[in-house]
């Protein structure tokens, strides 16, 4: 292989990573996050809603076509949108702070 080629994939790689270091990571926030701030996997939406509030929206159900779907709901509160099966929580998403923020894209509504 010649040197131009060896070069064209080094300078997008440092592209890559200037670009990348330039932006606020989501994932970088939520490492901050001191324990208990979230719900955790297999609290009840009822531990949920005492310990966290009401949430700001209760999107649609999604899911629940066949019996091997299940029906999956979501509750979004400010930081955070949290993930329900049945009525036990699966998943904690944290939500963009701004939309400079990478992060996750918003959920589907």
């Amino acid at each position: 292989m010649s040197r131009r080629t060896y070069t064209l994939p080094l300078l997008a790689l440092l592209g890559l990573s200037f670009a990348a270091g330039a932006d606020t990571l989501l994932i970088d926030r939520t490492k901050e996050l001191p324990a208990g701030s979230v719900p955790v996997r297999g609290q009840t939406a009822a531990q949920v809603e005492s310990r966290f509030g009401a949430p700001q929206q209760k999107l649609e159900p999604r899911g629940g076509q066949k019996r091997q779907w299940p029906t999956i709901n979501r509750w979004v509160y400010p930081t955070f949108t949290v993930y329900f099966e049945k009525n036990k929580v699966i998943d904690v998403v944290a939500n963009q702070a701004s939309a400079d923020e990478v992060g996750p894209k918003p959920p589907i509504r």
